[in-house]
């Protein structure tokens, strides 16, 4: 397996996010890189590499121009407001109720900042653009890495992505790599691709990207989204619009639900994906959960992490494998290698 390291992760770094009123330690930190790097190089896994950079003109094939130039200029607009504000992290103090009135972007910093935000759980701060643009840099290599001939790549990295949007951020993400990848394997030549989205969040961002497309199937199994975040997305009956009508499959889950469970559901995405015919796949990997408590999100053991890299090799695709989120457990290297190993050991 080939993977592709972000060695600028860590300039990302939120102190904090906003839960119900108050500040909380941010839960998305450079730890969770970490576990999964070390976890690679342990089990020999195979050879690590940076990116290349890519262009920025890679990154308008996904996201608006002027998305782009405010996350790249955010930190320095923040500054500029108040030399203090060096030492806090950066949120939105407003939002605009979408969609709206117009295209004309607003002057205020302020107002363009909730213009953009999705919610107010994610801090921006002085590394946040770069970590995030040599995150991108990681997904296109390594979609690129399938057209040289690698049967899987890996994209390690953070923030994740799969919760940003063409022009919105949230849910930690700025940078959507899963769109990244998929998009440029459509540049490259590609007629039809798949992603696949594992975690226990829905993958919105995403979702909203490809939406009104054929060209892109998007499945996703996901905790309900009438008790989990993202909250106002990732329902079974979303399934694309206009052109892209059938090309959107939601698969929502019951919180705690068991392997059996999650595992028929896994199957029911393989069909669809299967009956696609995609000329490959990019996997948005999410650590499902860990472990058999009752309030796991999903009761998956590490062994049911090896098959789902299995099953993944059995559709016959060449995949590209993103980190996407997860909390910081000292089980979640093992959780995501333990899939990338699986697909490994079966598409041998």
């Amino acid at each position: 397996m080939l993977t592709f390291y972000n060695e600028h992760h860590a300039q990302h770094a939120g102190r904090f996010a906003f839960v119900r009123g108050e500040l909380a330690p941010c839960p998305e930190q450079p730890e969770r890189a970490s576990l999964v790097l070390k976890e690679c190089e342990r089990r020999g896994l195979g050879r690590i590499v940076t990116p290349q950079g890519v262009p920025l003109v890679s990154l308008e094939r996904v996201h608006s121009p002027r998305y782009l130039h405010f996350l790249r200029t955010a930190w320095s607009e923040w500054i500029a407001l108040d030399p203090a504000n060096a030492a806090r992290d950066a949120f939105p103090t407003a939002w605009p109720l979408r969609p709206v009135a117009g295209d004309i972007e607003p002057e205020s910093f302020d107002a363009r900042f909730g213009l953009y935000a999705m919610d107010n759980a994610t801090p921006l701060t002085a590394g946040t653009w770069l970590a995030a643009k040599t995150g991108a840099d990681c997904a296109v290599n390594a979609a690129h890495a399938l057209r040289m001939g690698e049967r899987g790549s890996f994209a390690l990295t953070r923030p994740p992505g799969h919760h940003a949007g063409a022009d919105f951020f949230g849910g930690g993400c700025f940078l959507n790599n899963a769109a990244l990848a998929a998009q440029h394997l459509l540049d490259d030549g590609l007629a039809r691709v798949a992603i696949l989205d594992l975690g226990h969040h829905h993958g919105n961002g995403t979702q909203a990207i490809f939406y009104g497309r054929s060209d892109v199937l998007v499945v996703s199994l996901h905790a309900d989204p009438r008790s989990s975040y993202p909250w106002y997305t990732g329902h079974a009956h979303e399934t694309g619009v206009g052109a892209g009508l059938g090309y959107t499959m939601n698969l929502p889950l019951a919180p705690g639900l068991g392997g059996a469970d999650w595992f028929a559901a896994l199957e029911t995405a393989c069909v669809k994906l299967a009956m696609f015919r995609a000329e490959a796949l990019v996997v948005s990997l999410g650590a499902p959960a860990f472990g058999a408590a009752p309030d796991a999100r999903f009761r998956l053991q590490g062994g049911d992490f090896l098959r789902i890299g299995e099953r993944i090799a059995h559709l016959g695709l060449p995949v590209v494998f993103i980190l996407e989120g997860g909390d910081a457990v000292p089980e979640l290297g093992m959780q995501v290698v333990n899939v990338l190993e699986g697909f490994e050991t079966a598409a041998e």
